[in-house]
């Protein structure tokens, strides 16, 4: 079992790491919890005690545990330190080496790999030392977690918001990963989320994909090291980390960009496409008389269009959204689309939208079905398993 040290930084957004401590001991992650003085404004020792069944260590002072140097044992037992939410305090004493009390005697002690998610107000974070401390902790060797950008406690709008806890969670079991940096040099394209396809000026035909599995596994794969292009359809979720976005709309929208996205060494096509579109309406469709005629058309099939095109990725991996017969239905689009796997799940529960998927894995081979796990934990096995893929058929 993994171990990762948490250090719970002053903030309002210490609230969050009560969710992160909980999504990582449902992945199967032992936490160890340090609590700062601040932090201990916002949360309780009591609350991150009963979260990760650990105890919370809040001082360098403590007897019991400095007569046996805790803070040097604290340090090394991990095999991750996460500072969340790091505060712009607490990263400039980082980056100076400061070691006045637990948490920056520990990150200073520490031989274990450090990962930082901020959470300050834009205008600290924009701010030109901040931005020198970021500077040089990245220099040494700190992983930085960029933050969300969005409305904020303070009733400002900008980057500076922690990312939310799914997000850092994927941040840590890809640093966790054996896997981790053996994407680099790649390029991988990803689609996520679904398309809208016009009926008139405010009305669409279109579908429950919240896009959140897409957007987990384009963020698992970029902590892999890879570069990822993500081309997302017209949903509100935060950009992971190291990926560049092309927000669309329609299914035409969405096939112009995959193209134009090419060449890519895979493509992961998890996209909920609408299949088809109709001719919108200039104005909007009034009530009354005579039903509208809506015509529809079919939207090209991208998956189909990408496996079978010139420019085919070395791995081209669909989705299979489904409510029955799940994997007989995987296995004939498999076939039929020319992927190499299929990525099927039942979505007649709480899938769309949820936090969590169950996912069987169609190929050639066979299929290789996966208990249920949080999306983030989908996310991350199918990284590795894309990476382990490519870099057998490594030219």
């Amino acid at each position: 079992m993994k171990k990762v040290l948490l250090i719970v930084g002053g903030g309002i957004a210490a609230y969050k790491a009560c969710e992160l401590i909980r999504l990582m001991r449902k992945a199967g992650i032992a936490v160890r919890c340090v609590l700062t003085e601040g932090g201990a404004q916002f949360v309780t020792p009591m609350t991150l005690a009963a979260l990760s069944e650990a105890p919370v260590h809040t001082s360098l002072w403590d007897l019991k545990d400095e007569a046996e140097m805790g803070h040097i044992q604290l340090s090394r037992e991990a095999d991750l330190v996460v500072v969340a939410p790091a505060t712009a305090d607490l990263l400039a004493r980082m980056a100076a080496g400061i070691a006045d009390d637990l948490a920056t005697t520990l990150l200073l002690a520490t031989d274990k790999p450090v990962l930082a998610a901020p959470a300050m107000n834009v205008r600290m974070w924009e701010h030109a030392a901040t931005r020198r401390n970021v500077a040089q902790l990245t220099a040494d060797g700190v992983t930085i977690l960029p933050p969300d950008e969005g409305p904020m406690a303070c009733g400002e709008y900008g980057p500076g918001r922690l990312p939310e806890p799914e997000a850092i969670l994927a941040a840590i079991q890809s640093a966790l990963s054996p896997q981790r940096g053996t994407l680099a040099g790649r390029h991988i394209l990803v689609t996520a989320g679904p398309t809208h396809e016009p009926i008139d000026p405010v009305r669409f035909l279109g579908n429950r994909s919240s896009g959140k599995q897409g957007f987990a596994i384009a963020g698992a794969l970029a902590a892999l090291g890879a570069r990822v292009t993500l081309v997302a359809g017209p949903v509100t979720l935060p950009t992971p980390p190291g990926v560049t976005r092309i927000d669309v709309e329609t299914a035409l929208a969405m096939a112009d960009a995959v193209q134009a996205a090419l060449p890519a060494d895979a493509a992961i096509m998890v996209a909920a496409v609408a299949d088809w579109r109709v001719g919108a309406a200039a104005h909007k469709i009034k009530k009354g008389g005579a039903l509208p005629d809506l015509k529809l058309v079919e939207n090209p099939d991208i998956l189909a269009t990408v496996a079978k095109g010139p420019a085919r990725p070395r791995l081209v991996v669909g989705f299979a959204a489904e409510t029955d017969q799940v994997i007989a239905h995987a296995e004939a689009k498999l076939a039929r689309k020319g992927a190499d796997w299929i990525v099927a799940n039942d979505v007649s529960g709480a899938v769309m939208g949820g936090d969590d998927n169950s996912v069987h894995i169609v190929s050639a081979a066979g299929v290789d079905s996966w208990p249920a796990l949080t999306k983030a934990e989908v996310a991350r096995r199918l990284a590795d398993r894309i990476a382990t893929t490519l870099n057998e058929s490594r030219p």
